[in-house]
């Protein structure tokens, strides 16, 4: 009986000690920070993926946890690659803020100013960051709903951690808990980069700072084997460090290289992909460091063969469905503020609770608030209640009320003019805002903006603009100085226009603005070489009432891709001070209407078409339109045109049309080619003259750059009609 006795438990022994042998050992992944190159992460996970290996644990810093939590949420290796190379690169590195979801007044700002900085206690400042990451937020959320209600990292689809840096003490501190697409932004929040994220009263930035190979975290979350993927840089030598990025990055890796030695040594599989040559804004090269990490992954395959072999492994890797359906925002939860409403906020997210919709709108919502700069910092997050979601909104508002804006812009018509314009938030009310700029070169400019934003209430605004054009211009084609028997070839013209608005303005249904006001204009026009009885052509000042409609979705006005513009107004001159003695009233109807559409990616295609008519008889000729040249701003009457001089072309009314062809043909360089027809003359409504054979064609083609100051084009210009050839530069954004 002893003898069966120890039998028995010498089997056992036996059986327990090849069961703990054969007992397959937790697997742990570590991904580093490194920017761009950590899409080579993408690479090792796939190989992994290929060999069946089941990932328990992951550990990631900066873009190893970006990769790692959108990994440990469900997503596979491929999904990964395909989300990465159609991800829009360029909003990834800044604050990028579609054009459609800001208001009219913030295109007008992003449109006109090359540099923007604080001005608080009338000492210029420095901004924090060059993005706040909202594009990047987004793109998270967006990818990472099927998990918008949890806040245990421990029980996603993979357990995980992502490591940030207290930016006071300079410590680590460990995320595994909270939202997770914040968590995952704090991470990789690089200084000057990316503006710091405030996490439970902590400010945070990127985690490399502190550590940048999460090793030890992983150990402790229970990996007992460790693969580890180092995308890090070592110390540079003076000649490789080119930037302020280089330096940053320096700094940061004189802790990391003194530890990694031995964080190398405890690494079961350690995989150091060859990313030389890349820096960590190469994302456009996405595809070439996914291959480098697959390459730098496949020499291990017998080792992951063997880690995922059906003996080994107790579950195949599994990957949760992602989230299609829409958003049902029952309750929207919004801290106190102090300077704006619930209402303001709910203008500007375009929805209100009890709302179902597309996670798109929702975003757009987002990026209307962000356009508005009156939020340093937007957090959002998801709560599960009743099968619906509440929407719990976290705005912090912006400390900098008062702006310095800089713009240069050069074009044929105006010459050469240095932009400066000083913004003030809140003067006079929570929601209003007042703007001045000044043109300061060849030819003296100004505007003046206040306005006060409503929301979807009726807003009120008042403007103020002063254009100056002093030139020379040719002797006008279509001319309504009868009277002279003959007019020199060219004519000295020196023009003033004051132009103030009054105007109520609200949206109907989220896209059309809608605006009625007064307006009053002075006119001063001399002519230097021709000789009148008085010593100026017009010197009246004008009242007029108008009325108007704004339809724009267009993604770029200098280089639109798609979408859609409606524009038109009509205006009732209804006194004058007549300095020449004839007016009448009268009124004026102009209308535009465009759109542009993108084939292969690279092929813009635009239309667009204009009317412009004048009921009644106008006093001044220089209420009229104007056509001619390229490049500068087109203020109410003066129009540019393809083939003809600035200014060469006027009359009372005018159709156009416009076609234009665009090729992108490397990032941000433009080759185009454009037509335009018009009809011009006097009452042309009146009869059908107006769909006759066009009287006025031109030709243009381009190249042109998208520069950080604003377009920098040249367009050579030619028409069929006079046989003239023009050649136009322009520099900068117009204003």
């Amino acid at each position: 009986m002893k003898t069966l006795t120890f039998l028995l438990c010498v089997i056992m022994s036996f059986s327990v000690a090849k069961a703990q042998e054969n007992q397959r050992k937790k697997v742990g992944v570590v991904l580093s920070g490194g920017g761009a190159k950590g899409l080579a992460h993408i690479g090792v996970l796939k190989v992994l993926e290929e060999n069946g290996v089941k990932v328990d644990y992951i550990a990631g810093t900066s873009m190893g946890a970006i990769i790692g939590g959108l990994y440990a949420s469900g997503y596979t290796a491929s999904e990964l690659d395909s989300i990465f190379k159609n991800v829009d690169t360029e909003a990834l590195l800044q604050d990028y803020i579609p054009r459609i979801s800001k208001s009219f007044y913030e295109k007008r700002n992003d449109e006109i100013y090359a540099l923007q900085l604080p001005f608080d206690d009338f000492k210029i400042g420095m901004p924090a960051a060059l993005s706040k990451g909202m594009y990047n937020y987004n793109l998270l959320s967006g990818l990472l709903l099927h998990v918008r209600h949890e806040r245990d990292f421990n029980k996603l689809a993979i357990p995980f951690l992502c490591i940030a840096t207290d930016i006071e003490s300079g410590k680590q501190v460990i995320l595994d808990k909270g939202i997770l697409p914040q968590s995952i932004l704090a991470s990789g929040a690089f200084p000057s980069l990316y503006s710091p994220v405030e996490i439970d009263g902590k400010l945070l930035i990127d985690g490399g700072v502190a550590n940048n190979y999460p090793i030890d975290e992983l150990r402790k979350m229970g990996a007992e084997i460790v693969i580890g993927v180092d995308v890090q840089d070592g110390l540079k030598n003076r000649e490789d460090i080119r930037g302020a990025s280089d330096i940053l990055l320096q700094i940061s890796n004189f802790s990391m290289v003194q530890d990694m030695s031995r964080k190398i040594r405890e690494t079961d599989i350690y995989i150091k992909p060859d990313i030389k040559g890349y820096s960590v804004i190469s994302f456009r090269e996405g595809s070439d460091i996914i291959k480098k990490g697959i390459e730098a992954a496949a020499p291990f395959t017998e080792e992951f063969k063997k880690m995922g072999s059906p003996e080994y492994i107790n579950n195949p890797p599994s990957f949760r469905e992602k989230y299609k359906g829409d958003l049902c925002i029952s309750r929207v939860e919004i801290n106190e503020m102090e300077n704006f409403t619930s209402s303001y906020v709910y203008g500007k997210l375009k929805f209100t609770p009890n709302t179902t919709l597309t996670f798109d709108n929702f975003s757009t919502g987002i990026n209307n608030m962000n356009g508005t700069q009156n939020f340093s910092s937007i957090v959002y997050s998801f709560a599960e209640e009743d099968g619906g979601d509440v929407l719990k909104l976290n705005l912090k508002e912006a400390k900098t009320q008062r702006y310095l804006k800089f713009g240069l812009h050069f074009d044929n018509l105006y010459k050469s003019a240095a932009l400066v314009n000083v913004t003030q938030k809140k003067l006079l009310f929570k929601n209003d805002v007042i703007s001045l700029d000044l043109g300061v070169g060849d030819q003296f400019r100004y505007n003046l903006n206040y306005y006060v934003d409503n929301g979807y209430r009726w807003s009120v605004g008042f403007q103020s603009k002063l254009n100056k054009i002093s030139r020379n211009i040719n002797r006008p084609i279509t001319s309504n100085f009868i009277e002279l028997p003959t007019l020199p070839n060219s004519l000295s013209l020196d023009l003033v226009d004051v132009t103030n608005r009054l105007y109520f303005q609200t949206f109907y249904r989220d896209q059309f603005l809608v605006a009625v006001g007064l307006e009053h204009k002075f006119n001063q026009v001399d002519i230097k070489n021709l000789i009148f009885d008085m010593p100026w052509i017009d010197k009246s000042h004008y009242l007029s009432a108008y009325g108007n409609i704004v339809f724009d979705t267009y993604d770029n006005k200098y280089f639109p891709r798609k979408g859609v513009i409606f524009n038109a107004e009509y205006k009732n001159y209804f006194h004058s001070s007549d300095y020449t003695g004839n007016f009448k009233n009268f009124s004026q109807i102009n209308a535009e209407l465009g759109t542009v559409r993108t084939f292969f990616d690279k092929v813009s295609v635009e239309a667009k078409a204009e009317i412009g008519a004048t009921i009644g008889s106008e006093s001044s000729s220089f209420l009229q339109y104007f056509f001619g040249g390229y490049g500068f701003q087109s203020v109410y009457n003066v129009k540019q045109f393809y083939g003809y001089d600035f200014l060469s072309v006027f009359d009372d009314s005018y159709v156009k049309v416009l076609f234009r062809v665009d090729y992108e043909v490397f990032n941000k360089h433009h080759l185009n080619i454009a037509a335009n027809y018009a009809q011009i003359g006097n009452n042309i409504f009146q009869y059908s003259d107006w769909i006759s054979k066009p009287k006025f064609n031109g030709y243009a083609i381009g190249y042109g750059y998208q520069a950080i100051i604003g377009p920098i084009e040249i367009k050579h210009s030619w028409s069929p009609d006079t046989r003239n050839h023009y050649t136009w530069f322009s520099v900068g954004f117009w204003f």
